[in-house]
């Protein structure tokens, strides 16, 4: 297929309908929407052949603007760097994606030009390649103590004998025939229901070299693939302190592609459930057991066991203060995470619940009586007009309240006996 080039007097930041410093993600969006607006199948018969030209000049502008290398070069020349004229007067009627190629090296570089023509200045920078990236899970004690860990890893690396060219050393490579020797082919992208576009991809045989060994001519170790899969073991260290979503990054550790830079390999934390504590930023937070004699009366012991293993021993005395209340919460300075490269930490939240005794303890030997001479009396009675007395009441959750239907949980069970407090059903 033959793709005209845009006039020499157009702008492609027109086509598109952006400035001219417009970032990719801009140029990228924009292509969309004029693709989809201007593309032959949503318009008429008699507007299509206009509606044809019109989507050319979109689908060039965004392969122009949309890398770096030609959106610079379009820039400083216009389109004129990209007339056919510049390769040693060709034939005018040239498919300008296999002169885009040629220009920038994707079909064998620069000698396939015939002198004239811009040229590129200095050494291109090599394409870098994907990252990957993984979830990583870890304990709330890792994060707390910090983690080194070492893993063995699959991943492509050059071909150590070819030295990536896929070929034997003296061997001549043959042009790609199904990309013609560009290393890239047209293909469509489906961007909606009965909508395509065009998009240029990597050609899946020659891998975007545009060369192609014979079977013969391949490497024996790569068997032409010019990359083959090696075991390494790496190692990561997660620093104390560390938080989910942070990210570990080993640089260059992707597949490795000839004639690219390497990408990394990025490994996102997540944080696992802890079953006695919980995290908000660099304090910690636990739920702890005290009797009901040490919430009046005050304790000193180990109250809970630290990401860390040792115990946190707190001392409580109960003398002028007041007893500890169900749900109070002591802090404790210093305790929580730590900071990440500093020797600060959070603090520690203990938040105290209180274990009542049972049924069974208050029937023993008058200790009712016993804890009534103990404990403060109660209020003075609420005087009314008139008095209902209840002998049964039936015991609920707070928690519950306005829950059910019509109050169902706070009516009585008539088949309840014995006149002992029961917990609400739901």
């Amino acid at each position: 297929m033959i793709m005209e080039a845009p006039p020499n007097d157009i702008d492609l930041y027109e086509v598109l309908g952006i400035s001219r410093n417009a970032s990719k993600a801009e140029v990228k969006k924009a292509y969309h929407k004029a693709a989809l607006s201007s593309h032959p199948d949503k318009v008429g018969e008699s507007e299509r052949a206009d509606a044809e030209i019109k989507f050319k000049s979109v689908s060039k502008a965004y392969e122009i603007l949309s890398d770096d290398d030609k959106r610079e070069l379009y820039d400083a020349q216009g389109m004129s760097a990209f007339e056919a004229g510049n390769r040693g007067g060709m034939d005018a009627e040239v498919d300008l994606d296999d002169l885009l190629a040629q220009m920038f090296g994707m079909g064998g570089g620069m000698g396939g030009m015939n002198g004239g023509g811009p040229r590129p200045t200095g050494p291109r920078k090599p394409r870098r390649g994907e990252d990957e990236e993984h979830p990583y899970n870890v304990t709330l004690e890792e994060l707390y103590k910090g983690k080194t860990t070492k893993f063995a890893s699959k991943k492509n690396v050059i071909c150590s004998l070819c030295k990536g060219r896929g070929g034997k050393e003296k061997a001549k490579p043959r042009e790609c025939v199904a990309c013609q020797g560009r290393g890239m082919q047209q293909g469509l992208k489906s961007v909606g229901p009965g909508l395509v576009t065009q998009e240029t991809v990597i050609c899946r045989s020659c891998k975007g070299t545009g060369k192609i060994y014979r079977d013969k001519d391949r490497c024996k170790k790569c068997k032409g693939e010019r990359v083959v899969e090696e075991k390494k073991v790496l190692e990561i260290y997660i620093p104390r302190g560390s938080k989910e979503g942070d990210k570990i990054v080993l640089e260059g550790e992707a597949d490795q592609l000839p004639d690219q830079e390497p990408g990394s390999i990025i490994f996102s934390l997540v944080e696992t459930e802890h079953s006695t504590f919980r995290r908000a930023g660099p304090d910690l937070s636990a739920e702890v057991q005290i009797s009901l004699s040490e919430a009046l009366c005050g304790f000193s012991r180990t109250l809970i066991k630290h990401l860390d293993g040792r115990g946190i021993h707190v001392k409580h005395p109960q003398r002028d203060g007041e007893p500890l209340k169900p749900r109070s919460v002591i802090k404790v300075s210093g305790e929580g995470m730590p900071y990440k490269k500093s020797e600060l930490r959070g603090d520690l939240y203990l938040i105290i619940n209180v274990d009542f005794p049972g049924a069974d303890w208050l029937k023993q030997d008058r200790r009712m009586e016993k804890l009534k001479e103990l404990l403060p009396e109660p209020a003075d009675p609420i005087q009314a007009e008139a008095t209902d007395e209840v002998d049964y009441v039936k015991m609920a959750n707070i928690d519950d309240f306005g829950a059910g239907n019509e109050g169902d949980q706070w009516e009585d069970d008539d088949e309840d006996e014995g006149g002992q407090p029961q917990c609400a059903q739901q």
